[in-house]
């Protein structure tokens, strides 16, 4: 597997996965997941196997007054790549991404019955924050995560594993 940031050209292909991962209304658009992986205070991490997109995961940060915070857009895998550790190795990369932007802490919502991406937050550091009612529509409700990040000293690269 190979791990790399988006490029332009990649664009039909995540999409295509997003396609395949959610349908309406729970789908970006077209026009926001453009408007997503072309934000210069967001990263777009791609896995590749063979030359096809694997998977995809989109962070981006802003500041909030008190520093800044990173959220974690989306985490998405081929269904038949799943099951294979690509899903952490895109968050791994994301949070590195959100720690060179000197983001304090990330945060993400995940669906209440989505138990394997619950598992996979938990098992990296994810604290439960809360539940946010109807945010994946009417009765669907989502956990609120957060994690702490170890921010690099200025002039110091993130450790790489």
């Amino acid at each position: 597997m190979r791990y790399r940031l988006y490029s332009t050209a990649d664009f039909a292909a995540l999409y295509a996965i997003e396609k395949q991962c959610f349908a309406p209304p729970l789908r970006f658009g077209r026009a926001y997941m453009r408007q997503l992986v072309n934000s210069v205070n967001a990263a777009t991490w791609i896995a590749e196997d063979n030359g096809l997109m694997a998977g995809f995961a989109i962070v981006e940060w802003d500041e909030d007054g008190l520093g800044i915070n990173a959220y974690l857009q989306t985490i998405e895998v081929a269904s038949e790549q799943r099951g294979q550790g690509i899903g952490a190795e895109l968050l791994r990369r994301a949070e590195d991404s959100a720690r060179e932007a000197h983001a304090r802490a990330m945060w993400l919502h995940v669906d209440m019955a989505n138990t394997a991406a619950i598992r996979m937050y938990e098992r990296h550091g994810y604290q439960r924050q809360g539940r946010e009612e109807d945010y994946y529509g009417r009765r669907r409700a989502a956990w609120v995560y957060m994690k702490l990040l170890d921010v690099p000293r200025a002039g110091t690269p993130p450790e790489s594993s």
